[in-house]
């Protein structure tokens, strides 16, 4: 478009708005007036009452003149037209005396025979501050700020509140009422003309396919979604868009598309590479930072390395000539690598101006970091929205490339396991740079410029350790403190962790710190060669910590995962929280812990290594290892079955878990257990993964369990399933059946979010074997109920509900109210397979009964979307609908995105058969946003069948035909019943 239009003058009034200041009292709030919606007024926030429609129609037209003098006979045809009522002029002088008193004095004037609004400041009418806003955004975007320019359309079109003069009477209203919708259309166009050329096609199609079926007849709207559909990868539906216009307009108008239209398809058609990317791209900044700045603040007391400095600055400044340069950092533990890097890399930061990325990549721990988890949080940082990033290593990294390309990134990547870790996290892109750090020489890194980092020479060595100790206390005692960092073997790391301690005790002379070094009993033989240097240079802080310090040093060391919070270090050292946090608090002070967040620590990965070296060689009686281990099981085992009581109330499960020594966790709410359960999900998986090989098998397997939510979050539901199946393949190493059970119903839990039903269906079948001889309620219960879900799924509604029937009366042997209601609302899924729509809606209303009576959240929701399908299929598809938003609401609440998304498409399937096929178009198209990456594709393809049903009915025929195609790949893959469903519904297109 050409340009934001103002919206015309009225006909009758050619002459320039006048809008004069307004004159009230100086403690009398403003008055504000709405036409962008019902006739509104309001002084302050205080509502006025404009009276009946025609005396809204008088007050529309006077605003809508925007202070200019109104007659009486222009105001009669305006509110009445060519037949006004005989007692027209009187009624009009009397609208006009009850404005005059509901706006006070002042605003509505008699003058020359005529009425007129005055007395009206800047932003007291929404359609002049509609105006402002769209002529500030035409000025932005001529200027090339299309942030900015988006933003102030979105706030233009906000103005609007419903339809525009809503319900105010006569032909003059109708005229504006006309007019004022095309210019919101207009808005609308720019604004998503906007979208387009900042990259947000993917989030642009919803909103363009509820349009074109509402505006059906518009162009620019259809040649606008062409263009989204073929950025999002839907060539195929882009040009059904493009037959479905012609086919249209052909019948409607006999006319042809116009020739922009045309020219889009054919350069669909030829993929032209011009369509692929925004003519001006520009990112639009989301909610998180798309300008990272992820670096470690550089240490103040950086000292020597002057060569190496100003070498990997010299290769960092050779990317500004368009290569992508590559430093490798190599140098044994403790000799400082990550400081190094950090300082070079700040000095580096103004040639990087689009952000710098830094992870610690655990290369020296025994769990290094994945680099899809790595290529994940990078993505995030720089500014991909969750559901944009894909699942893959090989799609991650390309994905990031991508990203990256015309960008300048500085990227650290920090504690290297070897080049095989760190080739999908490097950017690939001329102009950016990468900076690695690792214990190994990367030799096969091709490209790299590699750096052997040594230790410091005395020189330097001395002047660190001056900086932090002080000039004063060094200068007298030389000799003293070359003692100290000789004894340091010159690592900065030892120095600076003896310095620290030396500058942290002021009645310390350099002499008394030189003195402990000089013992060889703690560092001669483990200054040797190799990683002993490091254990030396650690062993300096160690053996300055008193008995408290040292045992919680050791016994941290010992758990898995990325850090660890106070509450579960507490656990660990079995001390009360208060004493825990000044404990930690002290080896934060000392460097041999960091502080992650408030009240979150975790360990540098050498420090976590000589930690477990000490625990190892110190810990006694050696069994203290093991029960600070199973402290930390039982700390994660008691909270994640509070989180599980807390959501769950009445449900049994919790009291068919192994005994704690531990009580969990308490909560205020059901918000703040999952909270606790999202943010310590992955040391929580962690722990169960570290238990399944240290003995404590059937605990482990019971967290899961317990933790059930995390394989329906989306986020963790991979982590989830994999540790699932760790522990089924560690409890039939074992022989252990009731783990194995135990471990087979979890893994069963994550292949039914996941849509993998076969597996499912393995995983609850053995089960159902492992537990004919075993006296566990739970599995009696849940077992069955799952063969029920899944035989449902499978369309094995008899057997389901022989199932499901199995389940609710173990349920009720075992007292388990909770899990009666889920196997009645499952139950209540399986009859309405079978037809049985009114036992249907009872079986659910029976389960959220059940739920209510128990205070239910989450779970209600369960039972809502349950009596939501029954009620659409009864044909009660007001009701239905209610139901399912009910659900919707709490899934989003509880950050249930499988739930979410699927009660977003079970509300697109409602408003379907309500006959709307747009709003369920829209909706179907939140739902695959909402599921992408989860759910399975069996969902997916039960979303797009709809999704080509409700664009079918707004008649685009053409790109419903694509999504059909699409469902029918993904049934016949999957060897789905739903094949023969959706391949009748293309069988008319073959026919034709």
């Amino acid at each position: 478009m050409d340009g934001v239009p103002r919206v015309p003058e009225v006909p009758d009034a050619p002459e320039a708005p006048r809008v004069p200041e307004q004159r009230r009292r100086p403690d009398s709030p403003p008055l504000h007036f709405g036409v962008l919606g019902p006739v509104r007024a309001r002084r302050g926030d205080e509502p006025l009452a404009t009276g009946s429609p025609q005396q809204r129609a008088l007050l529309a037209a006077l605003l809508l003149r925007e202070g200019r003098t109104a007659t009486a006979t222009e105001l009669i045809d305006a509110m009445w037209g060519e037949e006004p009522p005989s007692q027209a002029l009187a009624a009009v002088r009397t609208y006009a005396s009850r404005l005059r008193k509901t706006l006070g004095p002042g605003v509505l004037v008699t003058e020359s025979g005529g009425y007129a609004v005055r007395g009206l400041g800047a932003g007291s009418l929404d359609l002049t501050e509609a105006q402002g806003l769209a002529a500030e955004a035409e000025k932005a975007r001529g200027a090339g700020d299309l942030c900015h320019a988006r933003d102030l359309l979105g706030r233009a079109l906000a103005r609007w509140d419903g339809e525009t003069l809503a319900g105010v009477p006569g032909p003059y209203a109708q005229t504006q009422r006309v007019r004022l919708e095309e210019w919101r259309l207009q808005l609308l166009e720019t604004r998503l003309d906007m979208d387009l050329e900042q990259g947000c096609h993917a989030e642009a199609v919803s909103e363009l396919t509820a349009l074109t079926a509402a505006h059906p007849l518009r162009e620019r709207l259809r040649e606008l979604l062409m263009l989204a559909l073929y950025r999002s990868g839907r060539q195929a539906e882009a040009l059904a868009v493009y037959a479905d216009t012609r086919r249209l307009l052909a019948e409607e108008l006999g006319v042809d598309p116009r020739p922009g239209l045309r020219d889009l398809q054919q350069r669909i058609l030829q993929a032209d590479p011009g369509l692929a990317e925004p003519a001006a791209p520009e990112a639009e900044p989301p909610a998180t930072p798309v300008r990272p700045a992820q670096l470690p603040a550089s240490v103040p007391d950086f000292t020597g390395r002057a060569s190496f400095v100003a070498e990997l600055s010299d290769v960092l400044a050779s990317s500004e000539g368009g290569v992508m340069a590559v430093s490798a950092v190599a140098g044994i533990g403790g000799v400082g690598k990550t400081t190094l890097a950090v300082h070079v890399a700040h000095g580096a930061r103004p040639a990087f101006p689009d952000g710098q990325l830094y992870v610690d990549l655990q290369g020296a721990g025994p769990r290094a970091a994945e680099p899809v988890t790595v290529l994940g949080a990078f993505l995030r940082a720089l500014g991909t929205a969750d559901s944009a990033i894909p699942d893959s290593l090989e799609e991650r990294a390309a994905l990031y490339r991508s990203v990256l390309s015309g960008r300048r990134v500085l990227v650290l990547l920090d504690n290297a396991r070897d080049a095989a870790q760190i080739r999908p996290l490097l950017p690939g892109t001329e102009g950016c740079a990468a900076l690695v750090t690792s214990r190994v020489r990367m030799v096969d890194l091709a490209g790299a410029h590699l750096v052997d980092l040594d230790v410091m020479s005395p020189d330097e060595a001395l002047a660190l350790f001056t900086k932090i100790v002080g000039e004063e206390r060094v200068a007298s005692e030389r000799k003293a403190a070359l003692d100290v960092v000789a004894a340091c073997g010159f690592l900065p790391l030892a120095i600076r962790i003896a310095a620290s301690r030396l500058a942290a005790r002021r009645t310390w002379t350099v002499s008394v710190l030189a003195a402990k070094l000089a013992d060889e009993r703690r560092r001669l033989d483990e200054l040797q060669a190799g990683d002993l240097a490091v254990k030396a240079t650690f062993e300096l802080g160690y053996g300055a910590l008193d008995a408290a310090q040292s045992r919680a040093f050791r016994l941290l060391g010992l758990a898995d995962g990325p850090d660890i919070s106070l509450s579960a270090a507490a656990a660990v050292l079995d001390m009360p929280a208060d004493d825990t946090e000044d404990l930690l608090e002290s080896l934060v002070d000392t460097s041999l812990l960091e502080s992650a967040a408030p009240g979150r620590y975790r360990f540098h990965d050498l420090v976590r290594l000589y930690a477990r070296a000490c625990a190892e060689r110190d810990e006694q009686p050696p069994a203290e290892r093991d029960a600070a281990m199973s402290r930390l099981l039982d700390f994660y085992l008691a909270t994640a079955a509070r989180v599980y009581a807390t959501e769950r109330p009445g449900d049994r499960l919790v009291d068919h878990l192994a005994a704690t020594a531990h009580p969990g966790l308490e909560f205020a709410d059901r918000h703040a257990a999952q909270d606790w359960l999202y943010a310590e999900a992955n040391c929580l998986l962690a722990c169960v993964h570290q238990a399944l090989g240290d003995g404590r098998l059937r605990k482990a397997v019971d967290l899961l369990w317990a933790a059930k939510d995390l394989a329906e979050s989306g986020t963790n539901s991979r982590d989830y399933g994999t540790n699932a199946a760790l522990a089924r393949d560690a409890a039939t190493a074992a022989g252990d059946a009731r783990a194995e059970a135990r471990a087979r119903t979890t893994l069963t839990e994550a292949h039914l979010a996941a849509g993998r039903f076969d597996q499912a269906a393995e995983e609850a079948e053995k089960a159902t074997a492992l537990i004919h001889d075993l006296h566990d309620p739970a599995l009696h219960c849940w077992v069955p109920n799952h063969r029920g879900v899944i035989a449902v799924y499978r369309n094995r509604h008899s057997e389901g509900a022989a199932y499901l029937q199995e389940a609710i009366t173990n349920f009720r042997a075992d007292q388990n109210l909770a899990g009666e209601a889920s196997a009645l609302c499952n139950l209540s899924r399986s009859h309405l397979a079978m037809g049985r729509t009114d036992s249907a809606v009872t079986l659910a209303r029976q389960g959220i009964g059940i739920y209510d009576r128990l205070g239910h959240t989450l779970r209600g929701a369960n039972g809502r979307y349950a009596l939501g399908l029954a009620l659409a299929q009864a044909g009660d598809l007001d009701q239905a609908a209610d139901r399912l938003a009910e659900a919707l609401e709490v899934f989003r609440d509880s950050r249930q995105r499988l739930w979410e998304g699927m009660a977003i498409f079970r509300i697109a399937e409602v408003r379907l058969a309500a006959g709307n096929p747009a709003s369920a178009a829209a909706l179907a198209e939140q739902s695959l946003a909402v599921l992408r990456g989860i759910g399975g594709e069996w969902r997916r393809g039960n979303v797009l069948t709809v999704l080509g049903r409700a664009l079918d009915g707004i008649g685009q025929s053409g790109r419903a035909q694509a999504c059909w195609r699409e469902a029918l790949s993904i049934y016949e893959e999957l060897g789905s019943p739903e094949t023969a469903e959706v391949r009748a519904l293309l069988v008319p297109v073959a026919a034709a």
